[in-house]
């Protein structure tokens, strides 16, 4: 529990950098607007992409894609298929303290570098100190290219943690609330 306080401080500021980093085109991962004004009205005078016109983008990417009327509003809700990974606790834990804080900067750095990219979109540790240590949201098209891109996380590599994986469908366009 006292590594966890003392390793909150980073998570807290990579959670802050990533929740108010910059955004991407709604569409498409790794497309480079860090203006951060794509996705976003409140920061745009420009119009969105209609529903077909970002159900095109995104199969033509590759990107599984649904949609469906909700019946309230009448609106089109595009669906997109993301990739959940679940961090687990690894077979190799018996770093010593120096060791697992020099894993944890290394983990930390790789989430960051999957944010600026485009590959990631939310990731975050649990708050307890169960056998599932925490979570990313991969936002790339196939589960092979999500589990090749969890796996070269160093605490992946250095077996300290192990990824299980699973598709995980989301409205595109709606925010984290």
């Amino acid at each position: 529990m006292e590594r966890l306080r003392k390793l909150l401080p980073l998570v807290a500021l990579f959670l802050l950098a990533a929740c108010g980093g910059p955004q991407k085109d709604p569409g498409i991962p790794g497309s480079g607007n860090t203006d951060g004004t794509a996705g976003n009205p409140d920061k745009t005078d420009e119009p969105q992409p209609s529903v077909a016109a970002l159900r095109e983008r995104l199969t033509s990417a590759g990107f599984e894609v649904f949609d469906y009327v909700d019946e309230q509003t009448g609106d089109t809700i595009l669906m997109q298929q993301y990739f959940m990974a679940f961090l687990k606790s690894g077979p190799i834990r018996s770093q010593n303290q120096t060791e697992a804080d020099s894993l944890q900067r290394l983990h930390l750095a790789h989430l960051g570098r999957m944010y600026e990219l485009g590959y990631a979109d939310i990731s975050g540790p649990f708050g307890d100190d169960g056998e599932i240590r925490g979570i990313t949201i991969y936002n790339v098209p196939t589960l092979e290219m999500a589990d090749s891109l969890a796996n070269l996380d160093p605490s992946v590599k250095a077996g300290r943690l192990v990824i299980e994986i699973h598709p995980w469908w989301a409205a595109k366009g709606f925010p984290l609330r």
